[in-house]
């Protein structure tokens, strides 16, 4: 009885997220629509949207799960993704929104690449789109282990069948409603995640003693939990704060600055997304914390701390409720999956279909191409998935690590430095992910490393190569034309007019 209860919800939930993308299929008219949304989403869809796609299985699991193994040392990760967040909002979007609108009206990163900095060969947008592709696959092959354990865990069913449930609800909607699709969905899903992370620890603390009954069982069991430093060295907290420079190169992330409304809500936007990032990272914090002093209590032991949302909401909760919890940690998997779905897509179709093959495409063959990229693509993260062992959290930060220096310094300096090039752009590019994947490499084959190199995150040395490579080849090549410089300038007085507009208003 309790586990139809269960499936009841989920099956509620997973049949809201089709009906949303039915919705967006009869709002969506053309290639813009579908891509981006036609650049209408308002200010509280941009920000949840933003936060939910960002926020994948790895906050309800992978989080909650170093909590729990690892204590408060494993808040630092925390502190970087704050700081780079809210950089995010404050650098990139409001900019970004501004040059791709002015930009010829870019509709994907690749494209913003090559209109930026007004490159007629290609190159840019074709490796970045490669990069793209690369990384995303990469990506939602996380996502889809996230959710193939999810069920195996609690439903116990094969760890395959559970994947291609997941798998068919999030490509089903994405194939047919687009960004609008993503956008809605990603609401509801954020809404659900930040209950169920408020929820969650709330019920555990109270069943625990109140939150100084919780604070004595982890000090008598394990004082060294609730010591900042336990475990750290320099290169350990770099390498965690580093998580937060990844945010300038995220594509599924930028790309919601890119279709908001008015360049006058990114500020409400920047407040609503900041809010629910902090209310859902510190309640995921909280649960693993909790979860480890509930668990001390019951002399219960917890094979996999991965799996502390996951118990505890089967533990603490009827099987309806249950069901619902369990509906968030879907959503965050789902979320970041649908979205990277998109972004993968529109590479391919815009950045490589319409720039090799087709031309003069319509919008209407443009969409077509763009739902067959998303099954395929999906089908090959899918793959990807099958046999995988790394944890949750390593599989995300090694997508997230060749995103962040990619894409990172391109764009961050793109839209502070006149002076860059298209040099500069693809040198940093390239460099970034090549120096990624190298570290990757080098750390996981080679034995003997000294600690420098084997416990520094591959973002640190990637984003300095990417960094340096990017202001090198700007330095060391022409100026860029007067046309990019007269754009670049228009775009600041855009931006200038915007802030004093705001300042009267």
């Amino acid at each position: 009885m309790r586990l139809n209860s269960m499936w009841l919800a989920i099956l509620l939930y997973l049949g809201l997220m089709v009906g949303l993308g039915v919705m967006a299929y009869y709002r969506t008219k053309n290639m813009n629509d579908y891509m981006l949304g036609g650049r209408t989403i308002g200010p509280v869809v941009t920000a949840l949207s933003a936060g939910a796609s960002d926020m994948s299985g790895w906050l309800l699991m992978g989080l909650p799960g170093a909590m729990f193994a690892s204590g408060i040392s494993s808040g630092w990760i925390v502190i970087g993704l704050l700081l780079g967040a809210y950089a995010n909002w404050l650098l990139v979007a409001p900019r970004l929104r501004a040059y791709t609108a002015h930009a010829r009206d870019a509709i994907t990163i690749p494209d913003y690449f090559e209109k930026r900095f007004h490159d007629e060969s290609g190159v840019l947008r074709t490796v970045s789109a490669g990069v793209i592709l690369i990384f995303f696959t990469m990506y939602a092959s996380s996502g889809f282990v996230a959710g193939g354990r999810l069920f195996e865990a609690v439903f116990g069913l094969e760890y395959t069948t559970g994947l291609w449930i997941l798998a068919g609800v999030v490509i089903l909607y994405v194939f047919l409603g687009g960004f609008l699709a993503v956008s809605w969905t990603d609401v509801v899903q954020g809404m659900i995640m930040v209950i169920a992370l408020l929820l969650v620890p709330a019920v555990t603390i109270s069943l625990s003693g109140g939150i100084n009954g919780s604070l004595e069982t982890i000090r008598t069991t394990d004082a060294t939990m609730l010591d900042m430093w336990k475990g750290t060295s320099f290169i350990g907290i770099i390498s965690l704060l580093a998580w937060g420079l990844g945010y300038f190169g995220q594509p599924h992330i930028i790309v919601r600055f890119m279709a908001i409304r008015s360049l006058h809500e990114m500020k409400a936007a920047r407040r609503v997304g900041m809010i629910w990032m902090t209310f859902s990272i510190v309640g995921a914090m909280i649960t693993g914390l909790v979860g480890f002093s509930y668990y001390t209590q019951l002399s219960s032991e917890l094979k996999n701390p991965e799996n502390v949302f996951i118990q505890l909401s089967r533990d603490l909760f009827p099987g309806f409720i249950t069901g619902l919890l369990l509906a968030a940690l879907l959503a965050a998997i789902m979320s970041t999956i649908s979205t990277q779905l998109l972004v993968s897509s529109s590479a391919a179709t815009n950045d490589f279909y319409q720039r090799f093959f087709k031309r003069n495409a319509s919008d209407k063959e443009l969409m077509l191409v763009g739902r067959i990229m998303v099954l395929g693509v999906a089908l090959l993260a899918i793959a990807l998935s099958f046999g995988a062992q790394e944890s949750i959290l390593t599989l995300v930060g090694y997508a997230w690590a060749g995103f962040g220096a990619a894409f990172g310094p391109v764009v961050l300096f793109s839209l502070l430095w006149r002076r860059m090039n298209k040099v500069g752009a693809l040198a940093s590019i390239v460099t970034g992910a090549l120096v990624t994947i190298g570290w990757i490499v080098l750390v996981k084959t080679v034995d003997g490393l000294p600690t420098y190199v084997s416990g520094l995150y591959e973002m640190v040395p990637a984003f300095i190569a990417s960094t340096i490579a990017l202001f090198a080849g700007s330095l060391l090549t022409s100026e860029p034309s007067a046309a990019i410089y007269r754009e670049f300038d228009e775009v600041q007085e855009q931006l200038k007019g915007t802030r004093q507009e705001r300042k009267v208003v």
